[in-house]
């Protein structure tokens, strides 16, 4: 799998580990005021899709955010990265995800 900021290449949880070690800051973390709620932000390099998610919905803990920075990072870097897969396969080296027909009756 190729990183997707730099040249870097290894296999998927090696990227995961690398994401975190070569790019924290492309993860962006924030006290939201206007819900009180700490929250972490990732873009996608590819698209214009990125993930804002609540990383600690009650907010009352100010340190909270440093405190757990590199849990916090690794999630988002792991929504990245499925992300990724399913949408930009082949710009990181991995092979496609493979569609599932839908079975007679639209199930599948």
């Amino acid at each position: 799998m190729n990183c997707p900021y730099c040249a870097a290449t290894a296999s998927r949880r090696d990227t995961h580990a690398h994401l975190w070690a070569a790019h924290p800051e492309q993860v962006r973390m924030f006290h939201d005021e206007t819900r009180d709620v700490l929250k972490f932000a990732l873009d996608c390099p590819f698209c214009e899709e990125g993930l804002e998610r609540v990383a600690n919905p009650r907010g009352r803990e100010p340190d909270f955010l440093e405190e757990f920075r590199r849990e916090i990072a690794l999630v988002a870097f792991d929504l990245l990265l499925y992300h990724l897969q399913a949408s930009h396969a082949e710009r990181v080296g991995l092979p496609p995800v493979a569609v599932e027909e839908a079975s007679p009756g639209g199930m599948t």
